[in-house]
C-alpha cells in the first residue's frame, strides 16, 4: 500500500495513511539505516499543520527508538525546508517530514530525505519500498514516547533560528533595509508565518498577513498558492498598496506571488524572473533546469546569457541532481518548487521569498517592470494547465493510448520532435510544446500546452480533451 510518487508517499487519512502503515514506513526506513551502517548520527523528523501530523511524528519516533536509533523530533510544526536543511548542516544520512504538501486537506503523507538534504530520488525510494515488503507488522516494536524522552532516544528540538539564520546571511538584508517595502504574507494556513515574519521584519519591512491560524481544512481551500486560490491576497496587495504578495503551500516548500498591480505571478514567471535577476542583477553565471511541464521562457533566457536549460523528469528529485551534476544557478517547476545554488538540495518557498523582495530593493523596480523587461528583451510566451480525474479503467486506456501504442491526436502544428521521458511531450518546431502526463501525487491526468499565442495553447489542449475523451 505504501508507494512513493514524485513528492514522497500521500494517502487519503484513516485510509492507507494509518498509524500502522506510518510504523510499517519507520520500521524499513530503520532496517535500511541499520544495513547501511548509518543510525550513529541518528534522524530528524519534523511536521505540518495538517490533522495527525504531529501524532504520526511521534508514531514514527517511537519506532526509532526502539530501535536504538535517536530520532530529533522537531517540536514545533515547521517548514519543509528547516528538515531539509538540518539533514544538511548536521550531515545526517536521512530525515522525514509529515505532510502531503499542497494535496487536499483530507491527505496527509511522508518526504524523505537523505544525505545532503535531498529529496530521496526513485532508486532509494525503490529501496524503501523493498524493505516495506520484507516488514513484518506483528514483528514491530515502538517505545513509549515518554520512556524514549527520558533515555535521550526521542530529542525534541527547534532549529529554526539555525535555518533562518542561514536564509538572511545569503540575502542582501541591508539593501531591504533602505527601501521601506510593504510586504504582504498568506502562509494559506500553513507553517511558513514564523519564518517570513521574522526574516521581514528583519529586514524592516512592513509586514501585513492574512491566513495565519492553525486550520486543518484549510478555509475550506487546496492549500496550494494558485491564480484561484490567492484572490484574497491579490485584493490585499491592492488595497493596501503593497510591493509584493506572497503564499506558501502548506509545508512552505513552494511559492506563490502577486505583483504590485495586483497579478498572479505563475511559478513558471517566478523561475524566470529570479533567473534573470540572478544572472543579470548579481553577476551569476551557470545553466538553469527545469522539468518537462514547466515554461520554455527559461530556455529564452538562458540562451539571452549564452547559458543552457536542461529538461528533467518531473519530481524535485530530478532538478537537484541535475543542479548538482551542471552547477546550475536556479532549478524549478510550474507547480512552485525552486532551489538556488549554495542553498538546500530541495525546494525552499520561504528562501525564494527572502530573494523576490531582494530583487524588488536592488532593482529598484517594481516585479511588474522586471518582468515587463523580460518579455521586451525575449519575447513572450503563453501556457494552459488543465486537469482531469479520471476511473482506473479509463487511467489504463489512456496510458496503453500515449504510452504503449504512443498515439496522438492530429496536430495542426508541424511536430519536431517526441519524447517519452515522462508522459507523452510533443515538441512543436513553432517553439510550442504540449505534455500529457499523470500526477505523481494525485489522481489526475495533467496535460500542459505552451505556445506562442493563448489562442494555440487553448486549441491544442482542447484537441487533446477530445482525443482522450476527457469529458
Amino acid at each position: 500500500m505504501i508507494k512513493f510518487g514524485t513528492g514522497g508517499w500521500r494517502a487519503v487519512i484513516g485510509d492507507e495513511f494509518t498509524k500502522a502503515n506510518i510504523q510499517i514506513l519507520s520500521r524499513a526506513i530503520a532496517d535500511k539505516m541499520k544495513n547501511e551502517g548509518v543510525t550513529e548520527k541518528g534522524i530528524v523528523l519534523g511536521y505540518d499543520r495538517r490533522f495527525l501530523s504531529k501524532e504520526a511524528m511521534q508514531w514514527a519516533g517511537e519506532v526509532f527508538a526502539a530501535e536504538g536509533i535517536t530520532a530529533y523530533l522537531v517540536n514545533k510544526s515547521s517548514p519543509t525546508p528547516l528538515v531539509m536543511f538540518y539533514v544538511m548542516k548536521h550531515e545526517l544520512s536521512y530525515g522525514m517530514m509529515i505532510t502531503a504538501s499542497h494535496n487536499p486537506a483530507v491527505y496527509n503523507g511522508i518526504k524523505v530525505f537523505t544525505a545532503g538534504g535531498r529529496d530521496a530520488d526513485a532508486e532509494q525510494t525503490l529501496d524503501i519500498e523493498a524493505y516495506i515488503k520484507d516488514v513484518d507488522s506483528e514483528d514491530i516494536k515502538a517505545m513509549d514516547y515518554d520512556a524514549a524522552v527520558e533515555k535521550g532516544l526521542i530529542q525534541e528540538i527547534y532549529p529554526l533560528n539555525e535555518y533562518l539564520d542561514n536564509i538572511i546571511a545569503a540575502v542582501d538584508m541591508d539593501t531591504i533595509r533602505s527601501k521601506g517595502l510593504k510586504v504582504a504574507i498568506d502562509p494559506m494556513y500553513g507553517v511558513s508565518e514564523t519564518s517570513l515574519t521574522t526574516i521581514f521584519h528583519t529586514a524592516r519591512c512592513d509586514v501585513e498577513t492574512i491566513h495565519e491560524r492553525h486550520d486543518t481544512l484549510f478555509g475550506g481551500k487546496l492549500p496550494a498558492p494558485t491564480a484561484s486560490t490567492l484572490r484574497t491576497l491579490q485584493n490585499y496587495v491592492l488595497d493596501k498598496k503593497c510591493d509584493i504578495g506572497i503564499a506558501t503551500d502548506g509545508d512552505a516548500d513552494r511559492i506563490g506571488v502577486i505583483d504590485d498591480t495586483g497579478r498572479f505571478l505563475h511559478p513558471n514567471d517566478i523561475l524566470v524572473v529570479l533567473y534573470y535577476y540572478l544572472v543579470k542583477y548579481k553577476g551569476w553565471r551557470g545553466p538553469v533546469v527545469r522539468n518537462i511541464c514547466t515554461t520554455h521562457m527559461l530556455d529564452k533566457v538562458a540562451e539571452s546569457f549564452g547559458e543552457k536549460c536542461y529538461e528533467v523528469p518531473v519530481g524535485f528529485k530530478h532538478i537537484s541532481a541535475k543542479m548538482n551534476e551542471t552547477d546550475a544557478v536556479i532549478g524549478g517547476e510550474s507547480s512552485g518548487g525552486l532551489t538556488v545554488r549554495g542553498h538546500i538540495k530541495g525546494k525552499d518557498g520561504i528562501y525564494a521569498a527572502a530573494l523576490l523582495v531582494e530583487m524588488i530593493a536592488k532593482t529598484g523596480k517594481k516585479l511588474s517592470q522586471i518582468y515587463a523587461d523580460i518579455v521586451a528583451e525575449c519575447g513572450s510566451i503563453h501556457m494552459e494547465e488543465r486537469d482531469y480525474k479520471f476511473t482506473q479503467e479509463k487511467k489504463e486506456i489512456i496510458h496503453n493510448t500515449l504510452m504503449i501504442e504512443k498515439r496522438l491526436p492530429e496536430l495542426p502544428f508541424d511536430i519536431d520532435k517526441i519524447s517519452y521521458l515522462d508522459g507523452s511531450k510533443v515538441y512543436f518546431k513553432n517553439g510550442g510544446w504540449v505534455v500529457a502526463r499523470f500526477s505523481g501525487t494525485e489522481p489526475l491526468l495533467r496535460i500542459f500546452c505552451e505556445m506562442p499565442t493563448a489562442v494555440d495553447a487553448q486549441r491544442v489542449s482542447e484537441i487533446y480533451e477530445t482525443f482522450l475523451e476527457l469529458k
